[in-house]
C-alpha cells in the first residue's frame, strides 16, 4: 500500500468511528448549544483526534526509524540496516537506503584501501631514504668527530665529545623515527616481536609501565593483518601517551576464534567526549581493511580500553 492510501485510510477510520458515533449515539445537540452537549462533543473531538494521531504515528514509525538511521549512520561502522518487509513507497525507500548503504561502504572501503596501502608505501619510501640517507651521514659524521677528538688537545677534546654525543643522540632519534615509519622487525621477526620492541620503546621514552600478555597459539597472519595490529597497537599507546594521564597500560594479543583479539588498557582519565578524532578513525579505516571490528569502552578503574578484533584472513576490498 502506498504512503498516500495508507495515510487516507487511516483518516478515514477515525472519521468512520466519528460519523457512526454521530449516527447511533444517544446525544442530540439543541439551539442554542447546551453545556453538557458541548463536553460531550468536544470530548469526542479530542478522542477522534488522539485515535488519529496514534494510528498516523504507527503508519509513520518506519519512516521515523529511517530518518533517524540517517541522521547516526557512520560508514565507519557498517552493517547498519532497516529492517524492510511488505510491499509499499515505505518499504521500497528502505530497501533503496540500505541499497546505498552497501554500495557507500564497499566503496569507502575500497578507498580507505588504497590510501592506507599508499600511505604505508610512503612510509616505508622515507623510512628508507632516513636510513640510507640521513643515517649514513650522521654515522659518517660521528666517525669523524671521533678521529678527530682521538688526537685534538685536552680543551677542544671535551667539546668535540659532547659534539659526539649530540650526535649519538641524534642518530638513535633518526633510527627510532625509522622503526616508527616502518617497523623492519615485523617484516623479520613477526608481530609479537614488533609489538614487544614497540612496548619497550615506548616505555623507555614515557616512563610508563607497560604489561605485556601474549597468547602462545596464535594463529598464522597476513601481513597486512600483521601491520595493521601494529598500526592500532602504536596509535593506542600514542594517545595514551598525549591524552590519558595513565601510569600502566597493558597490551595483550589473545588468540580468540576465528582469528585474535588485541587489547590496550590504561588506568588514565578515561573518555570524556564522544566525538572521535583523526587517530581514532584512521584505527576504524584500518580495522575495516582486514575486516577486523575495532570497541573503544571504558575500562575499570576510568580507564580507557581499545579492542581490535581481527579475522586470520580477509580479502583486500
Amino acid at each position: 500500500m502506498s504512503l498516500f492510501w495508507r495515510i487516507f485510510a487511516l483518516n478515514a477510520v477515525v472519521l468512520g468511528m466519528a460519523t457512526a458515533l454521530l449516527l447511533w449515539a444517544p446525544v442530540t445537540v439543541s439551539a442554542p448549544v447546551l453545556l453538557t452537549e458541548a463536553v460531550v462533543l468536544v470530548g469526542g473531538m479530542a478522542v477522534m483526534l488522539v485515535a488519529n494521531a496514534a494510528l498516523l504515528r504507527l503508519g509513520l514509525a518506519p519512516l521515523d526509524r529511517l530518518t533517524k538511521l540517517m541522521t547516526t549512520v557512520d560508514l565507519l561502522r557498517p552493517g547498519q540496516r532497516l529492517p524492510a518487509s511488505g510491499g509499499g513507497e515505505v518499504a521500497d525507500l528502505i530497501r533503496t537506503f540500505n541499497a546505498m548503504l552497501e554500495r557507500l561502504e564497499h566503496e569507502r572501503a575500497t578507498s580507505s584501501a588504497r590510501a592506507l596501502l599508499a600511505q604505508e608505501a610512503e612510509r616505508r619510501r622515507i623510512a628508507q631514504e632516513l636510513h640510507d640517507e640521513v643515517g649514513q651521514s650522521m654515522t659518517a659524521i660521528l666517525l669523524t668527530l671521533k678521529r678527530v677528538a682521538d688526537d685534538a688537545p685536552a680543551p677542544l677534546r671535551t667539546e668535540l665529545h659532547e659534539a659526539q654525543e649530540i650526535t649519538r643522540e641524534s642518530l638513535d632519534e633518526v633510527r627510532r623515527l625509522v622503526r616508527r615509519l616502518r617497523p623492519g622487525v615485523l617484516d623479520d621477526l613477526g608481530l609479537v616481536s614488533a609489538l614487544t620492541s614497540l612496548t619497550e620503546d615506548f616505555a623507555t621514552h614515557t616512563g610508563l609501565q607497560v604489561s605485556r600478555r601474549f597468547d602462545t597459539d596464535l594463529p598464522t597472519l597476513a601481513p597486512e593483518t600483521e601491520l595493521v595490529l601494529y598500526r592500532v597497537a602504536q596509535e593506542s599507546l600514542t594517545n595514551v601517551a598525549r591524552h590519558a594521564d595513565a601510569e600502566q597500560v597493558v597490551v595483550a594479543l589473545r588468540h580468540a576464534e576465528p582469528g585474535v583479539l588485541l587489547t590496550v588498557t590504561d588506568d588514565g582519565s578515561g573518555i570524556r567526549a564522544p566525538r572521535e578524532g583523526a587517530g581514532i578513525r584512521g584505527m576504524r579505516e584500518r580495522a575495516l581493511l582486514i575486516g577486523g571490528r575495532l570497541d573503544i569502552t571504558p575500562a575499570p578503574r576510568t580507564g580507557t580500553r581499545v579492542q581490535l578484533t581481527a579475522p586470520v584472513s580477509r580479502k583486500q576490498p
